[in-house]
């Protein structure tokens, strides 16, 4: 097997610190947390406390402002232990990364911060029950009604959809463009109309 030399002592320190906390936190209750079909709150929290979350994101909004191969030992790790179900790298790696390029500097500093210590978990909403994950295909339109966007769609397979506060929301904005016609819209749980359905089996 040839030697990776693309992580350091910094990289390495960090998996030690992953992988403890897995042990000690994940792994045990992993079986039942599948069969529960949700993760508590709790664990996201303690992973928040470890500096598990968001470890790429800048130290500005609360994130680890460490390097990206920081994230890349974290999803090693999680894949190691076979936990993938807790959902943090697409939390971690996908929705706070699209905060931060496509956000502005108000919904940055809201969310960013709280995402980085567990108090907000965040979710993707791209799959429909027609659509699967042809983007160019969905149906969920976003139409603006003065200062504001009304959504309207279903969406499914949404990994952290049941624990999520905050979920982007792939719509159609203005369908005669096609896929330039497409947006990605941040969504909060509580928001009046938003609902969630029950929880799917999906094979490992």
């Amino acid at each position: 097997m040839l030697a990776r030399t693309i992580f350091g002592e910094e990289h390495e320190l960090f998996r030690d610190q992953a992988r403890r906390f897995l042990k000690q936190e994940v792994i045990p209750h992993h079986a039942a947390w599948e069969a529960d079909g949700i993760v508590p709150r709790a664990v996201w929290l303690k992973a928040g406390a470890a500096g598990l979350l968001c470890p790429a994101i800048p130290e500005q909004y609360g994130g680890g402002g460490r390097a990206r191969l920081h994230s890349a030992v974290l999803i090693e790790e999680v894949a190691r232990a076979g936990t993938s179900g807790i959902g943090f790298g697409l939390h971690s790696d996908i929705v706070a990364p699209c905060i931060l390029a496509y956000g502005t500097e108000e919904q940055k500093k809201t969310w960013l911060p709280k995402m980085a210590t567990g108090e907000v978990i965040g979710a993707i909403a791209m799959t429909e029950p027609d659509a699967g994950s042809d983007l160019q295909n969905v149906r969920t339109s976003a139409v603006r009604d003065g200062d504001e966007l009304v959504i309207n769609g279903q969406k499914t397979f949404i990994t952290n959809g049941q624990n999520a506060d905050l979920v982007i929301v792939v719509a159609k904005t203005d369908p005669a463009q096609g896929a330039k016609g497409i947006s990605l819209v941040l969504v909060e749980t509580d928001r009046p109309g938003f609902a969630r359905g029950r929880n799917l089996e999906k094979s490992a």
